[in-house]
């Protein structure tokens, strides 16, 4: 593990993870704790609560994870609890080996961040966390759909000892305020990207990625980056996918993320009930998983799409390929429409109508260049890591937070 060099006096950090695996919360989460402690006025560390887990057919290891080999390469200390989801365990126990675990690593930190609601579960144990501030982070907008986690929440909220909750987006501030956290609490930190790699390519480049992922030099390219959950409605986007592919002939959807494989039964099943009528647009289907370059798959798109239900904050896919010249269409959740105002275009959840707004979205490509350009301050991760930075340091020091937005 690369050894990163901090001051000596340096805010010390921990980070609460369910685990490592697939996800756009654990991709946002892992870059801002590696950013910070990259500065050096933060020394951060991460605790995973698993070691690995099964999650959309597959079994994921710690290790193997690239958030965890990010983290690792910045100098972030990653230790776990050592839990597998193949044995089975009661998530809301706390073992007393885990307790020694857990009391060394918080003895050794200043501020607690905790991924997501669900770590907080940890923290049960009053004797775990003396006078050590909690910033629960939070990626979603639906808390009534997060297991316990939200009870958690509101427990630490009601004992004190959250500093602050971290709202990734205006939709999430709005519904956990609603679920009864307290509205001082609540600070929305938009989410952003680093848009030196995230960006446009020249032509040239862009058709030399289109022909490595067996894609057309100039028909339409539309990709899906979600991994395989109702949430993210697979079946919805597949449907419009049909529709599309049988309006143009020369257009093709990629589909990128945990579960979007041929190794997944599932999407198998959603393959067929889509395409039994026209089997031979198949050909036109690219399964490409989980991939560690979206930023060339995205650049070799003319869009990117969301066709999400349910839950959605600030999705990063739609950042990711904004700023690198594909233009978003989403469906209205969470914060999206917000996202691509200006840039992209909204759609109902009428599969027909999504595949129009696709090839739109894919003929006014070149004229929404400029406003896509146009957009990308807005999206830095710089600001946001900025913004993360003064939370943290602000939670120590007991200050209250000013509630910020947007």
């Amino acid at each position: 593990m690369a050894e990163q060099t901090t001051d000596r006096g340096a805010l010390r950090v921990l980070s609460l993870y369910e685990g490592f695996f697939s996800g756009g919360a654990r991709v946002l989460h892992s870059s801002v704790v590696a950013g910070l402690h990259g500065q050096g006025r933060q020394r951060h560390a991460v605790l995973s609560i698993h070691d690995d887990v099964r999650r959309e057919g597959a079994r994921q290891r710690m290790v193997d994870d690239p958030r965890y080999r990010q983290l690792t390469a910045a100098g972030v200390r990653v230790t776990s609890l050592g839990r597998s989801t193949e044995v089975p365990h009661d998530p809301e126990a706390v073992s007393d080996a885990e307790a020694e675990v857990l009391a060394r690593a918080l003895g050794d930190t200043d501020v607690v961040l905790s991924l997501k609601e669900q770590p907080l579960r940890l923290l049960s144990r009053r004797d775990l966390l003396p006078d050590r501030p909690v910033v629960a982070c939070l990626h979603r907008s639906d808390p009534q759909n997060q297991g316990s986690g939200l009870g958690h929440l509101l427990r630490a909220a009601d004992d004190g000892r959250l500093a602050a909750v971290v709202c990734c987006a205006e939709s999430t501030r709005a519904a956990y305020e609603a679920a009864g956290v307290p509205a001082h609490l609540l600070r929305v930190i938009p989410n952003g990207v680093d848009l030196t790699r995230f960006r446009p390519v020249p032509a040239a480049r862009r058709l030399a990625l289109r022909g490595a992922h067996r894609l057309p030099a100039d028909g339409v390219v539309v990709t899906y980056a979600a991994r395989y959950d109702a949430m993210k409605n697979p079946g919805l986007f597949l449907a419009a996918a049909r529709e599309l592919l049988g309006r143009d002939a020369g257009a093709h959807v990629v589909l990128c993320g945990a579960g979007m494989s041929p190794a997944n039964p599932d999407l198998g099943a959603d393959l067929v009930l889509a395409f039994a009528d026209r089997p031979d647009l198949l050909a036109r289907v690219h399964l490409l998983g989980v991939r560690h370059d979206m930023e060339r798959v995205l650049a070799a798109s003319d869009v990117v799409a969301l066709t999400s239900a349910f839950g959605e904050a600030a999705p990063l896919c739609l950042i990711e390929g904004a700023m690198c010249g594909a233009v978003p269409v989403t469906t209205p959740v969470g914060d999206s429409a917000r996202i691509v105002d200006g840039i992209g275009l909204v759609t109902g959840f009428d599969p027909a109508e999504i595949a129009a707004a696709w090839l739109e979205a894919a003929a006014r490509r070149d004229a929404l260049t400029a406003a896509l350009v146009t957009a990308r301050p807005r999206f830095s991760h710089v600001r946001m890591l900025s913004a993360y930075a003064a939370t943290v340091e602000r939670a120590h020091r007991g200050l209250g937070l000013t509630l910020a937005r947007g």
